[in-house]
């Protein structure tokens, strides 16, 4: 079977790289924005401290996903962090929201451990005056663009073609085109998706997140080892750890196709990261980005068959990154099953 798939991020190339290794002839049809939500994560596997009540859905499948982590990143040869998450309130209302993020935890079967100030920067020594906090060992992070790299490789190897669709903003003017000479089409093109096929139109949304990139310069203090994952005044705020820096992000915005990086967006950012690593005055500014998470209605991603010979796996939000491996296994069931129909 004939398998083109429109998206190279992180989801596209796992249901390539999945559907290659089973045996079938793929085709990764990507436009190349500078921002597509993976080129611009922080990468987060964080299905407990992303977890909140109403979103059971999601929760599930995060854990379900993140279970599958290990072996996924063992056969792409890309590393996880060695340590956790920290969740850290700043003041009397943040405490709130992460005790109320707990006691939710806690009847959903689900283990978070409450952590005092003291503790936090016991475990962390360059965070600034936090109340109180969680611990969550087990979310952990992975460099999202070595995680791409060795996608790309490792589809290479399994016999992936690549096109490029430089021609436009979004991959559509190759869709028709791309699968009229395939068996199956696997829309993947993150927030450009709803572009792609009339069932998406109101369903998949562009959700703007600004996110910045910090480097180390001698005399500053070193980067967290855990990804810090704060509350300011209400605000969120968080900090996961690179090499020689870390990745500061993320703002959240209903704003279209905006790719500019915004002042207030930046001040924002840095403004609460101070408040949480104060250190962070002395680091250079090496990268700021906008990019596109892809929304949906529920924030539940949209793993289905669209049409005879029209699949989607698109509507990720947050998680795109974390559900990577348990939507290819998924998108690769449906094409075994051959079923062409909701």
């Amino acid at each position: 079977m004939r398998v083109t798939v429109l998206g190279g991020g992180v989801i596209g190339l796992s249901v390539a790289w999945y559907a290659a290794r089973a045996g079938y002839r793929v085709v990764v049809v990507d436009h190349g924005s500078p921002h597509g939500g993976s080129w611009v994560a922080g990468g987060m596997l964080a299905p407990i401290t992303e977890a909140w009540p109403g979103d059971e859905d999601v929760l599930a499948l995060g854990v379900e996903s993140l279970e599958l982590w290990p072996e996924f990143a063992r056969a792409l040869g890309v590393a996880l962090s060695p340590v956790g998450t920290l969740a850290v309130a700043v003041d009397r209302a943040d405490v709130e929201v992460l005790d109320q993020l707990c006691a939710y935890l806690g009847r959903m079967g689900r283990s978070a451990s409450k952590v005092t100030g003291r503790e936090l920067r016991a475990l962390e020594p360059g965070l600034g005056p936090v109340r109180s906090g969680l611990s969550v060992p087990g979310d952990v992070a992975v460099d999202n663009r070595a995680l791409l790299r060795a996608l790309r490789e490792a589809c290479a190897g399994n016999g992936v073609v690549f096109a490029s669709d430089t021609a436009s903003d979004t991959a559509s003017d190759t869709a028709p085109e791309s699968g009229s000479e395939s068996d199956v089409t696997v829309i993947a093109a993150g927030a450009w998706s709803r572009d792609l096929h009339p069932a998406l139109r109101d369903v998949i949304r562009p959700v703007k997140g600004e996110i910045l990139r910090l480097s180390a310069r001698p005399g500053a203090l070193p980067p967290p080892r855990h990804t810090i994952r704060a509350q300011v005044s209400g605000r969120p705020v968080y900090l996961v750890p690179r090499e020689g820096g870390f990745v500061l992000g993320a703002t959240q915005y209903e704003a279209g196709f905006d790719g500019d990086v915004t002042v207030g967006g930046v001040r924002d950012l840095l403004r609460d990261a101070e408040v949480v690593w104060p250190g962070i005055a002395e680091y250079g500014l090496a990268e700021v980005a906008a990019g596109f998470r892809a929304g949906s209605p529920d924030n539940a991603p949209v793993i289905d068959w669209l049409e005879p010979g029209v699949l989607a796996a698109t509507g990720h939000h947050r998680n795109g990154l974390l559900l990577a491996p348990v939507t290819a296994r998924r998108v690769l069931t449906l094409l075994r099953e051959g079923g062409n129909s909701r």
